[in-house]
């Protein structure tokens, strides 16, 4: 199984298959698990100062931070998880152009 990367903001990556929430940051319950989060040590502060954006949560419990909307983020999942199905000609299964499969 491939690690499918996502980009974050300003060249940060992050791995697809462990974020199990993408969420805005403007409510205070989701303020409150960032505190928390940074007070744990498991907050990844990914906005370079900038506004933070959205909030993605993981499923070893850290947060980070971005600076890019939340569907900004969800649309780029999206577009992985499209190049995923993709296949070739040879094996009958169609593939996006310029990909090339073994």
């Amino acid at each position: 199984m491939m690690n499918k990367l996502i980009n974050i903001g300003f060249g940060n990556i992050v791995s697809a298959n462990r974020v199990i929430a993408i969420i805005s940051p403007e409510s205070s319950p989701i303020k409150r698990m960032i505190q928390e989060a940074r007070e744990k040590g498991v907050l990844i502060d990914a906005t370079y100062g900038r506004r933070t954006r959205a909030v993605l949560v993981t499923d070893s419990g850290h947060v980070v931070l971005s600076p890019v909307q939340p569907e900004t983020i969800a649309h780029r999942f999206i577009d992985v998880n499209k190049s995923d199905s993709c296949v070739c000609e040879e094996n009958r299964l169609g593939c996006d152009a310029g990909e090339t499969h073994e």
